[in-house]
């Protein structure tokens, strides 16, 4: 039941950082909280797996830093990709 609480931090955070980094205009709204929600659970879960209670703290500190360190690598990737592409359907449109 506390991976709930996992998967919603990993959310905000990712809510968070879709506001805070560049380029939102060029992705949509929901990629960056799904992206810290997926992160955050999965992490939760292999360190569940792995035999780690709720009561230890690196099973919290782990559902927070996560779902920053993947979601924000994987934002600049997914926005530099996308004004590429965009760039490029202009020029082949010849809009540019």
């Amino acid at each position: 039941m506390q991976i709930l609480l996992a998967f919603i931090a990993g959310a905000a955070i990712g809510i968070a950082l879709h506001f805070g980094l560049p380029g939102r205009g060029s992705r949509g709204v929901v990629l960056a909280p799904m992206i810290g929600a997926a992160a955050s659970g999965i992490v939760w879960s292999a360190l569940t797996w792995a035999g780690v209670g709720i009561d230890n703290p690196w099973i919290w500190l782990s559902a927070l830093v996560a779902p920053a360190v993947v979601t924000a690598p994987m934002l600049a990737v997914i926005t530099r990709a996308r004004v590429n592409a965009d760039q490029r359907e202009r020029e082949r449109l010849g809009i540019a």
